[in-house]
C-alpha cells in the first residue's frame, strides 16, 4: 500500500489540485533568524534539514536546507519526504485509542489476550503498557545487538520480534512500576492492530487516520522495499567529512517506519491543537495525559507523547532517530506554536534545532532556570559526594566529580555540572534533579525521572583477588538462541559474541565488569559452592539477561 494512491486523470487532477491549494496555505517567507540556526546544512554535498513552524493558523517558516541525494544531486524541497524515527508513536498510539473508542479493544487488555505467544510473565501487561513504556518488556534492538543482528544487519520483522518476546523469560521489571524506553510495544501494538482488524496497521492508519486529515504524503514504511517518489536518502558521516548511506532496511514499524513530509506534519499537530476528528477532544486528552507508576511516582510520558516544559512553557514532543534520520515534532500549546524539524543527516541535532527555532518565536530565555532558588555550597560540601554511585537493579553508573565547590555528573557522556538547591539536592537542565539522602555511609542517590532510582555508593573494584580464569567458558541463553565464549588474552577477560567483534572486559565492582567500548556491564553468578555458573548482561534497554555456563572450554 501507498500513501500516494489516486487512481486515474480524475484522482490525479483532485490530488494535484489538494497539493496546490495546500502548498499556497502553508507559503511563507522564511525567517532568517532561523535560517541561521541551519547554516550547517546549506550545502550541495551533503545532506540536510527541513524545519517549518506554525502559529496561529499561520505558516512562519517552511524551509528545506541541503541535499535529498547526493548520488544524483537532488536537493531537498519543503515537499521531501523523510523518515520518522519514533516520531511515528505517536501515530500508533493515536490508532489504539481510536480501536479503544471503537470496541475493537480496551488499553487495559492484556496483551496476552490479543497475542497469546507472549509469556506469562505473572503480572498483566496491558496494552497501555506498552505505549507507556512501562511494559518491563525488553527493548527489541537491545536484544538484537545482543544476537549479533543490530538493525542494518539484517532485515527485521514484526513477526520475528514476536517470536523473539516468545522466548524471553524474564521482564526488566514489574509492569507499570518503572518507565524504560522499550520499541518491543509499539511493535506489538502493530502486531495487535492486525489481530483486531483484519487490516494492518499501515491499512488502517491510511483509510481511518491519514485520509480523513489530509496528511496525502504520509505512510508507513511496512515495505522498506517500496518506491516512494520524494522520499529523502537518509546518511550518516565517515571520515574526511565524506558521507555514507545509511537508510533503515526493516519491515519493523509501529515504533518508528512513519514516512512525510514538513507540512502533513504540521497539519497533524494543528489537528491535535484543534481536536478535528477523528482526533477529537477525548483522543487527544489520552494521548497527552501521563499516568503515574504504581509506587505513585511521575512519569512525563503519556502515549507516544512526551509531555514537560520548556523555558517554563509546556512542551508535547517526541523526537526520533532511525539509521540516519533525526527528526523532532512539537507543540507549545499554550503559545499555539507548532515546530517540525526533520533531517537525512545522522549527525544532525533535529530536537536541538526545533528548541533553537521555539526560542527564536517565543523570545525565551537562552538557559533553563532552576526549580528552585540555588543555594551556595562549598567545597568542604561537595567533596564527599564525589565518587561512582551505581543503581543495582539496572547496572546504570553514574559518575560525580567535585572540583572546588562545583559538582558535576556523567552517566558515560559528557560531565554536566550541577546547581545546588540545598539540603543535598542538585539539578542539571538536562539530567534533572539528583538528591543525594541520608548521612555517613547510608547516603545514597536519588534520580527522579520517569520513576525513582537509587543509586549507592561503588568502591572501586580490588582486583587482588580476581582469578580470571574462573570466568573462561561458554555461556549459552536459550532466550537469545546465542552462545558467548569467555576467554583470558594477555591478563585481561575478553568476551567474543559470535559475530561481533571481540569485548574487553575491566572489573569494576565484586564479579561486575564493563565492556570496553560498550555501554554494557557484565555479572557473573555462582552457586553456593562459589563455582561461576553464568552471566547476566544489562544492556541499557535490556536488563538481566541471563546466560547459562555450559562448559569450561571455547567456543570452536
Amino acid at each position: 500500500m501507498t500513501g500516494r494512491r489516486a487512481d486515474g486523470p480524475t484522482g490525479r487532477a483532485f490530488v494535484l489540485l489538494l497539493l496546490t491549494a495546500h502548498s499556497s496555505l502553508l507559503a511563507a517567507q522564511s525567517d532568517p533568524r532561523i535560517d541561521s540556526v541551519f547554516s550547517q546544512w546549506t550545502r550541495t554535498d551533503g545532506p540536510g534539514c527541513i524545519a517549518g513552524a506554525r502559529q496561529h493558523g499561520n505558516t512562519l517558516h517552511l524551509k528545506a536546507y541541503g541535499m535529498a541525494n547526493l548520488e544524483y544531486g537532488v536537493p531537498l524541497t519543503t515537499e521531501s519526504i523523510s523518515e520518522s524515527g519514533s516520531v511515528a508513536k505517536q501515530f500508533t498510539s493515536a490508532v489504539m485509542v481510536l480501536l479503544a473508542k471503537q470496541g475493537k479493544l480496551s488499553l487495559d487488555d492484556d496483551i496476552r489476550k490479543h497475542l497469546p505467544e507472549v509469556p506469562n510473565f505473572g503480572p498483566t501487561i496491558t496494552i497501555r503498557n506498552l505505549l507507556t513504556h512501562t511494559s518491563g518488556l525488553r527493548d527489541q534492538w537491545a536484544l538484537l545487538g545482543l544476537t549479533g543482528w543490530p538493525p542494518g544487519t539484517q532485515v527485521h520483522s514484526i513477526p520475528l520480534i514476536l517470536d523473539l518476546v516468545s522466548r524471553q523469560r524474564a521482564l526488566n521489571f514489574e509492569p507499570g512500576s518503572l518507565y524504560l524506553y522499550s520499541n518491543t510495544g509499539y511493535a506489538l501494538a502493530a502486531a495487535i492492530v492486525q489481530r483486531v482488524t483484519g487490516k494492518s496497521l499501515a491499512e488502517w492508519s491510511q483509510d481511518s487516520l491519514f485520509v480523513p486529515l489530509g496528511m496525502n504524503d504520509t505512510e508507513w514504511r511496512d515495505d522498506y522495499r517500496r518506491v516512494v517518489k520524494g522520499r529523502a536518502t537518509a546518511y550518516s558521516p565517515v571520515r574526511n567529512g565524506a558521507w555514507q548511506q545509511d537508510m533503515p532496511f526493516t519491515m519493523v514499524y509501529g515504533n518508528g517506519g512513519l514516512l512525510s513530509t514538513i507540512p502533513d506534519l504540521l497539519k497533524w499537530n494543528d489537528a491535535l491543537t484543534a481536536g478535528t476528528a477523528p482526533l477529537t477532544r477525548d483522543v487527544v486528552k489520552q494521548l497527552e495525559t501521563p499516568r503515574p507508576l504504581t509506587d505513585g511516582s511521575k512519569s512525563n510520558y503519556a502515549l507516544g507523547l512526551t509531555i514537560d516544559t520548556y523555558r517554563g512553557v509546556r512542551e508535547i514532543s517526541h523526537g526520533g532517530a532511525t539509521a540516519g534520520y533525526r527528526t523532532f515534532l512539537a507543540r507549545w500549546p499554550d503559545k499555539d506554536l507548532s515546530v517540525a524539524v526533520w533531517c537525512n543527516a545522522g549527525s544532525a541535532d533535529a530536537g536541538g534545532y526545533a528548541h533553537q527555532m521555539a526560542r527564536i518565536i517565543l523570545g525565551l530565555p537562552a538557559e533553563e532556570s532552576p526549580p528552585a532558588p540555588v543555594v551556595a555550597v562549598g567545597a568542604g560540601d561537595v567533596a564527599p559526594l564525589a565518587g561512582m554511585w551505581r543503581d543495582s537493579t539496572n547496572d546504570r553508573i553514574l559518575n560525580v566529580r567535585a572540583d572546588g565547590a562545583d559538582l558535576s555528573v556523567s552517566a558515560g557522556g559528557p560531565m554536566r555540572k550541577l546547581t545546588s538547591l540545598g539540603s543535598g539536592k542538585f539539578w542539571n537542565a538536562l539530567t534533572g534533579p539528583l538528591d543525594f539522602e541520608g548521612k555517613g555511609s547510608s547516603v545514597h542517590l536519588v534520580e527522579r525521572n520517569n520513576g525513582v532510582h537509587r543509586y549507592n555508593r561503588m568502591d572501586p573494584a580490588d582486583t587482588t583477588g580476581v582469578t580470571l580464569e574462573n570466568y573462561v567458558g561458554r555461556y549459552r541463553s536459550e532466550e537469545l538462541l546465542v552462545t558467548f565464549a569467555l576467554s583470558v588474552k594477555d591478563g585481561r577477560l575478553v568476551l567474543r559474541p559470535p559475530l561481533d567483534p571481540a569485548l574487553t572486559l575491566r572489573p569494576i565492582y565484586h564479579d561486575g565488569f564493563s565492556a570496553q567500548g560498550n555501554p554494557s556491564t557484565v555479572r557473573f553468578m555462582r552457586d553456593a559452592s562459589g563455582h561461576v555458573t553464568g552471566l547476566r548482561i544489562f544492556a541499557g534497554r535490556a536488563l538481566d539477561v541471563r546466560f547459562r555456563k555450559i562448559d569450561n572450554g571455547e567456543a570452536p
